[in-house]
């Protein structure tokens, strides 16, 4: 097995404890591009087929499935065989299998599997699974459980998914890979020019690629020699939104002086294009969205959205082709060129949406200086700081003007100050149980703890319980000190470890050797309390 991330062997662990533990079948896990998705679906497929299970992994692209069955191979040592197209693995003893979702959407190959024939799926790129196809498949598949993983962070999205997913197990978001050193930092730069695109239809809630296309053609010359300059020195990669004005683009940032190659579906030397790309061979790629998802070359440090997007998880589909560390070639950050896009249509996603917890602060970031490279880290947390200040501001008036607080309780703002927990005052709902009432176990843990309850919903108690309950840092470093490995553990199994070394003069006991491998929700600690 490969040796796994911390955030990596989290997300396997949660997503395992959740099915076995806590009742879910159909979990999410949300993690940025470029962090390893593919890893972590592969390690907790392995632990399935190590129990004598058999496992699915259904994605849309060739890229995609491909890639699902080399990392099986190299992280997990796991061979598989495909169903797509010509190939089927009806008859098959492997227990991996990789499907096309065009193949098994067709019931003639569906059907020949036993709906029993998985235990496992795994759905590559989620956020496509609400789309019949998918939601055939898996309703045909229906006792599995199932993972879905996917890098979108947009909250309309997971609201659709939480129609179908029970839960999100983990989420590592891209300001912590960024922190944790996973991925480069992205630097954004509004281009003061302005591109008029107010013409332009939309369908289905996005802007009409043809209508993007003739828009955009009158300012390509113009745009590459704004290229020319910004992106000298970077690998630069652009999404525009038809190919003849991908190949008409190339030509431009051709004659402005700079090594341009255009790709697309019918590029009878594709894999020649994005083998000499990846090896340096030109500055930038030019493509009609067929870079999306499913293609990776860590050298690109550069990503210029030439079509305008209203959907954020397809934003950040692009934006995360470049932030993928590449030690080799001197990497350092990834630079998003923005333009200002004169639109009449609402909810143009900006460079802000990959980062901005909420719409308040992506919309603090949107007025960015002109001309200036800012690190988006840096400006979402003097955003998020600025809209938190005005939350608690609000919620202290409304408290005041409402209701007389009890003098012994404590209210979510003063919570969230004292644990340091400001996501709770950015929190929302987005599975159905998390608006339920709190239980009435949860209200009182919290109104023990002297936390004002009113107004709150279960999945807020959920989280508040969690902080709660999680160990502090002294007991932390006082078990880690003795050798034991406290991650993940409860505040009360912290306690009962260290009142056993306690009675035991400090010293770790036989039964709980080797320290580094004990868990103590494995004990039965009532035996324990008898027997002293």
């Amino acid at each position: 097995m490969m040796k796994l991330r911390p955030y990596q062997n989290e997300a396997v662990n949660a997503v395992c404890n959740d099915w076995q533990n806590e009742g879910y079948h159909r979990t999410l896990v949300v993690l940025p591009t470029g962090c390893g998705k593919t890893v972590i679906f592969a390690s907790v497929i392995a632990r399935a087929v190590r129990k004598g299970r058999r496992a699915l992994v259904i994605a849309h692209r060739d890229e995609l499935l491909q890639q699902a069955h080399d990392k099986l191979l190299s992280a997990a040592g796991l061979p598989s065989v495909f169903e797509k197209a010509e190939q089927t693995a009806v008859g098959s003893n492997s227990s991996v299998v990789i499907g096309s979702i065009q193949t098994l959407q067709s019931w003639k190959r569906l059907s020949a599997f036993s709906p029993d024939a998985f235990d496992v799926i795994v759905v590559d790129e989620a956020h496509h699974v609400m789309s019949d196809s998918y939601l055939n498949v898996l309703g045909y598949f229906a006792n599995a459980h199932v993972l879905g993983v996917t890098a979108t962070p947009d909250r309309t999205d997971r609201k659709d998914l939480a129609k179908f997913f029970e839960n999100t197990s983990y989420e590592y978001s891209l300001i912590t890979a960024v922190g944790e050193h996973f991925l480069v930092p992205p630097i954004a730069k509004r281009v003061p020019l302005r591109i008029d695109i107010s013409k332009v239809r939309v369908k289905a809630g996005e802007f009409m690629a043809d209508d993007l296309g003739e828009a955009l053609e009158k300012y390509l010359t113009e745009i590459a020699g704004v290229m020319a300059v910004e992106c000298r020195g970077r690998t630069t990669v652009v999404f525009l939104p038809l190919v003849s004005i991908a190949k008409k683009f190339c030509e431009c940032l051709t004659n402005a002086g700079m090594k341009a190659v255009e790709v697309d579906g019918g590029s009878p030397d594709r894999k020649e294009i994005l083998d000499g790309f990846n090896a340096g061979k030109y500055d930038v790629i030019c493509n009609a969205m067929l870079l999306t998802e499913g293609w990776d070359c860590p050298r690109v440090d550069c990503i210029v959205v030439l079509r305008p997007t209203r959907s954020r998880a397809l934003y950040v589909q692009m934006v995360g082709r470049g932030l993928r560390l590449s030690p080799d070639t001197g990497k350092k950050d990834c630079l998003i060129l923005d333009f200002l896009w004169i639109t009449a249509k609402h909810d143009l996603i900006h460079p802000s949406a990959i980062i901005a917890k909420s719409d308040e602060v992506a919309k603090k970031m949107d007025n960015l200086p002109l001309n200036a490279e800012l690190d988006l880290i840096e400006e979402a947390k003097k955003a998020q700081k600025s809209v938190e200040e005005e939350r608690r501001n609000a919620l202290r008036e409304n408290i005041a003007a409402n209701r007389q607080k009890k003098a012994e309780t404590i209210d979510l703002v003063a919570f969230a100050e004292k644990h340091q927990a400001p996501e709770l005052l950015d929190y929302e709902p987005v599975h159905k149980w998390e608006s339920q009432k709190p239980t009435g176990k949860q209200l009182a843990l919290l109104e023990r703890n002297g936390i004002d309850t009113d107004g709150m919903t279960k999945g807020l108690a959920s989280r508040c319980i969690s902080i709660l309950l999680a160990p502090s840092e002294k007991q932390l470093k006082c078990l880690r000190g003795a050798g034991f490995c406290p991650d993940g553990w409860k505040r009360s199994e912290c306690s009962c470890v260290i009142s056993v070394l306690i009675d035991n003069h400090w010293t770790v006991p036989d039964w709980m050797a080797p320290a580094e491998e004990f868990n103590p929700a494995d004990w039965d600690w009532s035996d324990y309390r008898r027997a002293k």
